[in-house]
């Protein structure tokens, strides 16, 4: 059964934004507007999910599509993130007002299917459930060939109740097992103990790619408790979720998270799994420094937004070079920031005169966004 969540907060939500002119209506906006990998024809993210749709521990498992605006209480609270915990901290997460954020995980797919009218149906007559989840999810991150704040994620959760059926780590690892070979092949992995807040136990998976072990997802029984969150007893079952760029470049080595958005040809007829990339040409980077002062409550995350809005995906990497407090020179409140900014295109040389157009912004919106003093 396909299943699509329609939120009317959500909806509403967006209008407002549209209806701001500042940078963090404008951000939000660009980051929902942009495209779904996962189910963009032609993307390995997409080739991904389906490859791992089709294994046969999933392959007739629900398919659940959720909003993408999500209350806290349900996002953080009913998931074991109280108040006060990292993640939800507003230099990792992106907040709409105070209430509602875009989602950070895809697990929250949980609390909608388990609330969906015909899945309570099913869940009084004590079947057994099944149900992925895939597509963008935003964080807030570091600038570098490996991290975006707009990512995906595919999930899946597999649950019966207690007395009539038995459900195993062995279960789940048999079907990550599958997932796994689905994507890669015949390659070795491995499973190790870990922690996480609605899974116990818990497990990451490792797979063996061109001789470095990787890490590829996250998984472990569904926590009880998280359950009863939903007004779910009596059932148990398993749990996992990965990220999709982080397989798709471990597949096809890919050097840059930023090649999976591009629309150069060149580039998106070598993006299939397990095709090694070759990059279309060697472009020289293009560096600049920035340093200013600024108070001590300055969120570095929320700078990388910044310079992502204003460079687009000419930015390839920014780099801390150094950051120093002195009472005397600045004031007490205050703290010195000095950043690389490195610019390179994928799919051509960039030539210094389109940096130089793009920096005048930077530091503008530098002094205009946090109340920096630009040295």
């Amino acid at each position: 059964m396909n299943i699509e969540i329609k939120s009317p907060e959500e909806a509403k939500l967006k209008k407002a934004l549209e209806a701001r002119e500042d940078a963090e209506a404008r951000r939000i906006l660009h980051f929902l507007n942009m495209p779904d990998l996962s189910r963009t024809e032609g993307s390995p993210l997409k080739e991904i999910v389906e490859r791992a749709s089709k294994v046969k521990s999933l392959e007739e498992f629900d398919i659940i599509q959720i909003p993408e605006i999500i209350p806290t209480n349900i996002l953080f609270d009913l998931f074991n993130m109280p108040p006060g915990h990292p993640a939800r901290s507003k230099s990792d997460t992106y907040y709409i007002g105070d209430g509602y954020v875009l989602r950070t995980h895809d697990t929250v797919f949980w609390y909608y299917y388990l609330n969906h009218p015909e899945i309570k149906k099913r869940i009084e007559n004590k079947e057994t459930l099944g149900v992925i989840c895939y597509g963008k999810v935003y964080r807030k991150d570091e600038i570098d060939r490996s991290h975006m704040n707009v990512f995906h994620q595919f999930g899946g959760l597999y649950i019966g109740p207690d007395d009539k059926k038995n459900i195993t780590p062995e279960d789940l690892k048999n079907a990550l097992s599958e997932v796994a070979r689905s994507i890669f092949g015949n390659i070795n992995f491995r499973f190790y103990d870990h922690n996480f807040p609605y899974t116990d136990p818990s497990f990451e998976m490792e797979a063996e790619i061109g001789g470095e072990w990787i890490e590829m997802l996250g998984s472990g029984m569904a926590r009880k408790s998280v359950l009863a969150n939903f007004g779910l007893t009596g059932y148990h079952g398993w749990a996992f979720g990965f990220g999709l760029e982080r397989l798709a470049m471990a597949s096809m080595s890919l050097p840059d998270i930023r090649l999976l958005w591009s629309e150069d040809p060149r580039i998106k007829k070598q993006l299939k799994l397990g095709n090694k990339y070759i990059p279309v040409s060697k472009y020289p980077p293009i560096t600049r420094d920035i340093s200013f002062v600024v108070s001590k409550d300055f969120i570095p995350n929320n700078y990388f937004d910044l310079i992502r809005d204003l460079g687009g995906d000419l930015v390839e990497e920014v780099k801390l070079i150094d950051k120093y407090e002195n009472p005397e020179k600045f004031g007490e409140a205050k703290t010195s920031y000095a950043y690389r900014i490195v610019f390179r295109s994928n799919d051509r040389t960039l030539t210094s005169g389109e940096v130089d157009e793009i920096m005048p912004k930077i530091y503008s919106e530098t002094q205009k966004q946090f109340n920096a003093e630009v040295r």
